[in-house]
């Protein structure tokens, strides 16, 4: 013992202090021990399917103000912003079936325009397209109004511009008292794309199976359901087609293994499975017909995978679980 501590009395007390302080602790800590179990007998925490999975469910549409709402909806199907009159957003995107209504789209902008060579692409499907990073095959325009002004201004459809549009509606008193009243103003450049754009925010498809079944409903799928979905991830469908969209949020290039198709762009932007089963033909150029065929080529394209017939028809009776609904009633193909 240190010459000088028994001449340090209030040091002592300290150290003595100290050291009752200590045991007291581990006194405590192993009472709470022993009514506390380990670690590893805690239940697990509450948590959804949806987090998961690399997919998770469409949200609800968002709030708008409905009279903007309504006014986009009337322009959507309104052929005065063609030239001639003749041909609407609704013309190829019907609202009534798939959004897109199994037509190719009209030649315009970039590897669809005339003069190229290349044959038009397949048109995409308006629904969900807001959840999408990039809209367009190739993915050319980052927001809805860039493309819903592109797609006015496109020689082989519409062939004006917004402008013009603007001043052709001004002279009907009914439309531009809807644009007074969700406004404040007349019709222009700016609030013709506004409305034609807080419309298309509502074209959402929430509500299919598989959703229900990423939000709890254990019963929302078949056993060979819950396959083609294992499969899908095991086989590595879902590195690209994930998300919200099942897609939509990243460009790949088609044919990694073997040609996927003959013509048009070698990078695309991976397209959604929201609905797949409903917007036959597949692929840009609509070479495949059938689901069936569209799995196949893409295994053997993306995947080099030569898949069974049982596998097929497992993976096709998943992506018929990703059909929503549009205003409470299911998604349904287009007439051939």
């Amino acid at each position: 013992m240190p010459s000088g501590w028994r001449s340090r009395p209030i040091l002592r007390l300290l150290v003595g202090l100290g050291i009752a302080t200590l045991l007291a602790a581990a006194i405590v800590a192993d009472m709470l021990a022993a009514q506390t179990p380990p670690v590893s007998d805690l239940p697990p925490p509450i948590r959804g399917v949806a987090d998961q999975e690399p997919i998770t469910p469409i949200p609800p549409p968002p709030p708008v103000d409905p009279r903007k709402r309504a006014l986009g909806e009337r322009l959507f199907s309104d052929v005065r912003l063609s030239a001639k009159g003749d041909f609407a957003c609704s013309s190829c995107h019907d609202l009534r079936t798939n959004g897109a209504g199994g037509r190719a789209a009209k030649k315009g902008p970039g590897s669809a325009s005339p003069g190229n060579g290349n044959p038009p692409l397949d048109t995409l499907s308006v629904f969900n397209a807001s959840l999408s990073f990039r809209l367009d095959w190739e993915g050319g325009f980052r927001t809805l109004t860039a493309q819903a002004e592109a797609s006015i201004e496109n020689p082989g459809s519409m062939d004006t511009d917004v402008a013009t549009v603007a001043s052709k509606l001004a002279t009907d008193p009914d439309i531009t008292g809807q644009f007074f009243a969700a406004y404040g103003r007349a019709p222009d450049h700016d609030n013709v794309l506004d409305a034609l754009t807080t419309f298309e925010r509502t074209l959402l498809t929430p509500g299919s199976r598989f959703d229900r079944w990423l939000d709890g409903d254990a019963a929302a799928l078949t056993a060979d359901e819950l396959e083609g979905y294992r499969l899908f991830k095991s086989f590595g469908c879902s590195s690209c087609h994930q998300g919200v969209n099942i897609g939509a949020n990243l460009f790949q290039r088609q044919g990694v293994f073997r040609p996927l198709v003959r013509t048009g762009p070698k990078v695309v932007r991976v397209p959604s499975l929201r609905n797949v089963a409903t917007t036959a033909p597949y692929f840009h150029d609509g070479s495949a017909a059938t689901l069936e065929e569209a799995v196949r080529r893409m295994a053997a394209a993306q995947l080099d995978r030569t898949l069974t017939d049982q596998q097929v028809g497992l993976l096709v009776a998943f992506l018929k679980t990703l059909t929503g609904n549009y205003r409470g009633s299911p998604v349904v193909g287009a007439a051939p």
